[in-house]
């Protein structure tokens, strides 16, 4: 899963491997090391859950993309490449999330 951050916009890209794995168990993580101790790590991570919209949190080191299982669901099943959506953090400040299917990632 490639994650990508640039200003206010997170996207996140799973290989068909991912996105199978994901409609399978509802979520899917990556693990990135940033120094020489087991806590010295970035997780991210998408999961399915079951409300009525996005949502992120962040906390002890984890990024997790929690997305409506009814889109999830959609998404997983069918020919859709991407789901998006725009959350208001603050009255002044918004996230632009998308997630994609990488299908033609190798890796």
């Amino acid at each position: 899963m490639k994650l990508r951050i640039e200003d206010n916009s997170l996207r996140l890209r799973l290989s068909e491997a991912e996105v199978h794995q994901f409609a399978d168990a509802g979520r899917v993580a990556a693990v990135l090391p940033l120094g020489p101790t087991a806590t010295d790590t970035l997780t991210y991570a998408l999961e399915r859950v079951e409300t009525e919209h996005f949502r992120v949190t962040y906390g002890a080191g984890a990024i997790t993309v929690k997305v409506p299982a009814t889109l999830a669901n959609q998404w997983t099943g069918t020919d859709q490449n991407g789901l998006s959506a725009t959350l208001l953090l603050t009255e002044s400040q918004t996230l632009n999330v998308l997630i994609e299917k990488d299908l033609d990632c190798r890796h």
